[in-house]
């Protein structure tokens, strides 16, 4: 129904992005990916997903095609529904899950919050010929802008980590030991390497 949603970005989160278009707003679920192409911007142009479900209507945004490519590919598979993918394009960057899903990886994919073996193992299965496809896109390249003061990081990481459903005492401890460990990390590297780690 949609191909792309341009305009003012009026909201910013790890999670969602508010572009208002021609003064409406739309709210639009993003992943880290996403959301570390349009950081800092004042205008941005999203390629949407448009999912409607019977007690839902939900948008998904992306900065590429290609992750859009890679988002839709994901939910035709059974048991992976707009969240799922969405964590999983959070955790794995589009090049990395290709490479995951090429060399059936499922131990790796299984790393993602709410995915267990099985389900891991189906995508990889249904998936696998479809990266060989995609692999010849060029992916746009995405440049991460090194954050600003470490509580703000933790902050905005925290908040992303909250509202993809991780409890915050866990988080907080994993959050605290990233920025130990690097203090300069962009939000989306902390959220990416916390995911990875709870």
């Amino acid at each position: 129904m949609y191909e792309y949603i341009s305009g003012l970005v009026a909201e910013l989160a790890p999670t969602y992005a508010v572009v208002d278009a021609g003064g409406v707003g739309y709210y639009i679920n993003i992943s880290l990916q996403t959301y570390a192409a349009i950081e800092g911007e004042k205008s941005a142009r999203l390629y949407v997903h448009f999912i409607v479900r019977e007690d839902a209507q939900q948008l998904y945004g992306f900065a590429t095609k290609l992750e859009r490519e890679l988002f839709r590919n994901l939910i035709s598979v059974s048991g992976v529904g707009g969240n799922t993918a969405r964590m999983i394009l959070s955790t794995y960057s589009t090049s990395e899950l290709r490479n995951i899903i090429a060399t059936e990886n499922a131990v790796l994919l299984k790393n993602v919050k709410g995915l267990g073996l099985k389900t891991a193992q189906k995508i990889i299965v249904e998936l696998s010929g479809k990266m060989l496809e995609l692999g010849a896109d060029k992916e746009a390249v995405v440049a991460t802008a090194a954050g600003g003061a470490s509580n703000e990081i933790f902050d905005e990481t925290m908040a992303a980590l909250v509202m993809l459903g991780f409890q915050k005492t866990a988080s907080e401890k994993v959050v605290k030991a990233l920025l130990k460990e690097s203090p300069t990390i962009s939000v989306e590297e902390a959220v990416r390497q916390a995911l990875r780690r709870l």
